[in-house]
């Protein structure tokens, strides 16, 4: 860490010009009070404190050697008290040798440089105290710029990789089925057994390619909802009725990759799959509110349905939005009168 004054040309100026403002109050000061010409005054005080912003450069090596938290108090403080005295007899001696030369020996400086003596040491120690300080507060306050940094940075790479746990957890038993259906179609239905291994190998290439991806258009996890539908269409024929009404200037707006597929999945798994009765999903995406708003919704038997279900692919929906847009209110879960309807809300960018 080199010293904050030096970093850029911006804190040296702004050091400078500080210097500057003490030093003419200091020369304003002493020339009321004190019976002395004003060339001297003037030479005194562009002198004493042009030593003393140098002597406060030097201090920054002091304070980076006695940390705060590797030195014990008792140390830190009697170090600091010696460095100070130090630097102010060695800001007096300096200053009274470059004076008195440049003024030729003068007597009367002499006398009132012995007069102010007190007062002069105290400035240069109080000074020392003021600039380490000021040291002190910055390392403070980079060290922990750099630590709420850092713990940013973790906080992304855990959010990161959560979403990237929750993003494909593509039901096993759904691979299971499928191939267990296309094995079974072989033999019966050879046309439709390629299609199905068609459809299944579309779905899960769209899958591998968008792994990396964090968003997707609406469009295109509307195409990945229709090849999931059209694999479990082969297994259950008319079973199930998919239909959607979609706004179509919300197609291109960008949701959460696969974030889709899992609500149709848990419709199959809850509803296709529980009853003999005809069932029929639906898709219905607005914009609302600068939101936009999407809705999937199915018929379900009230008796059947309560036998299985943990909500577990559901609850990983919720954690997924809650984790992507940093708000809890984006996903809503209703079950009135044999119909179940999930609604999500995704900010409009």
């Amino acid at each position: 860490m080199e010293n904050p004054i030096l970093e850029n040309v911006k804190n040296l100026y702004v050091y400078i010009l500080f210097w500057i403002f003490i030093t003419i109050i200091y020369i304003i000061l002493l020339h009321w009070e004190s019976q002395v010409d004003l060339g001297t005054v003037l030479l005194d005080g562009v002198v004493s404190f042009s030593l003393l912003g140098g002597l406060g450069l030097s201090a920054w090596y002091s304070v980076k050697y006695l940390q705060l938290d590797n030195s014990r108090a008792f140390k830190l403080i009697f170090s600091h008290v010696l460095s100070g005295l130090i630097a102010a007899a060695v800001w007096l001696f300096l200053s009274y040798s470059v004076l008195l030369f440049v003024l030729g020996g003068e007597t009367s400086f002499k006398s009132f440089f012995s007069n102010t003596l007190p007062w002069r040491f105290l400035i240069g120690l109080l000074f020392y105290f003021m600039i380490t300080l000021f040291y002190y507060i910055f390392i403070i306050s980079k060290n922990l710029q750099e630590k709420n940094l850092k713990e940013k940075e973790l906080r992304n790479l855990v959010t990161e990789a959560e979403l990237r746990s929750l993003k494909f957890q593509i039901n096993p038993h759904f691979i299971f089925n499928s191939l267990n259906s296309i094995s079974a179609l072989t033999d019966i239905n050879r046309e439709r057994s390629k299609t199905m291994v068609q459809k299944l190998a579309d779905f899960l290439r769209y899958s591998l390619q968008n792994s990396n991806r964090d968003k997707n258009s609406l469009d295109e996890e509307i195409k990945a909802v229709e090849l999931y539908l059209g694999i479990e269409k082969t297994r259950f024929g008319d079973k199930f009725e998919f239909a959607k009404e979609v706004d179509e200037t919300m197609l291109n707006e960008l949701i959460p990759t696969m974030i889709l597929q899992p609500l149709f999945e848990n419709a199959i798994k809850h509803a296709v799959y529980e009853t003999t009765d005809k069932i029929f999903i639906k898709l219905k995406c607005k914009e609302e509110n600068e939101m936009l708003k999407i809705i999937v919704e199915n018929n379900f038997d009230c008796e059947s349905i309560s036998k299985k279900g943990t909500g577990l692919g559901l609850k990983i929906i919720e954690n997924r939005l809650s984790l992507f847009y940093n708000r809890n209110d984006l996903f809503k879960v209703e079950k009135n009168d044999g119909l179940f309807r999930v609604t999500m809300l995704i900010p409009i960018n």
